[in-house]
């Protein structure tokens, strides 16, 4: 096969992986605490014909050498976890976190997980849980009989409980950092678990030690920026464009030679 072949076609590979995360970052634009994708690239390994500094035949020594490279790879994917703009929406068991650090749940797999989405709701047995019903860890219990609800930049919960006009603390939300975010294994539904590449979780109370606090009837949105997406998606594209133009130019070219062997 011809060289330039098989480099083009690792370009267009690598481009077309490219184009998926540009997609699922578009596709989330409107998703409550979601982190954008970003996708990093290698060169292959060289082919090298003659080392830098090689003596050539007349015995000067090459300053560059010659090194033919083999293409492109994908070498990972990076969650951005910088901040989202706030929407405020009013609703008493929104929260958004102003800043670093993470809602601790009780994962679906019985692991804790972790999430910047701050859509809480109450279960039927009167706990705090997130969107899709997982439990918050600590675990906080609302009463039954409580008729409003205020949740402080700390992170401590109060109700004021029918019958009384002094607010009675329930619990305190709090908050996990991890020394590399980006390390976090991404399970959907906004949530992510501790690997060996994010380090322990450190927990703590919001708005000390570098955390973020907690806001009140607002949320978090994504931090996608459309028109970035966009004109990654363009430039995109049109590297794709081209890798498959090399894949023509290099297919004429055995055409060629194919012609011209018969």
């Amino acid at each position: 096969m011809n060289p330039a072949m098989w480099i083009s076609k690792t370009g267009v590979q690598a481009q077309d992986a490219k184009l998926q995360a540009i997609a699922n970052n578009l596709a989330n634009v409107n998703t409550v605490g979601y982190k954008r994708d970003r996708v990093m690239f290698e060169d292959l390994f060289y082919q090298v014909e003659r080392q830098p500094g090689a003596q050539g035949a007349d015995g000067n020594a090459s300053p560059g050498g010659v090194q033919l490279g083999n293409g492109t790879r994908l070498v990972g994917t990076q969650k951005v976890f910088t901040n989202g703009n706030l929407q405020t929406t009013g609703q008493t068991l929104d929260v958004a976190i102003v800043g670093g650090g993470f809602l601790q749940v009780e994962g679906p797999n019985g692991r804790p997980a972790f999430t910047r989405a701050g859509q809480l709701q109450v279960s039927a047995e009167g706990r705090l849980t997130n969107a899709q019903g997982l439990r918050l860890q600590p675990e906080i219990t609302v009463p039954a009989n409580a008729t409003s609800l205020t949740i402080a930049e700390n992170g401590t919960v109060s109700a004021t409980l029918a019958g009384s006009t002094t607010p009675s603390e329930l619990g305190q939300l709090r908050l996990t950092h991890f020394v590399n975010p980006a390390g976090l294994l991404a399970l959907g539904d906004n949530l992510y678990q501790e690997t060996a590449a994010s380090g322990a979780p450190t927990e703590g109370v919001p708005g000390e030690n570098g955390l973020g606090k907690i806001k009140q009837g607002a949320l978090e949105g994504s931090n996608v920026q459309v028109v970035e997406e966009m004109v990654d998606m363009i430039a995109a594209q049109r590297t794709y464009e081209m890798n498959t133009k090399v894949l023509s130019a290099a297919d004429n070219m055995l055409q060629v030679l194919a012609q011209a062997a018969r």
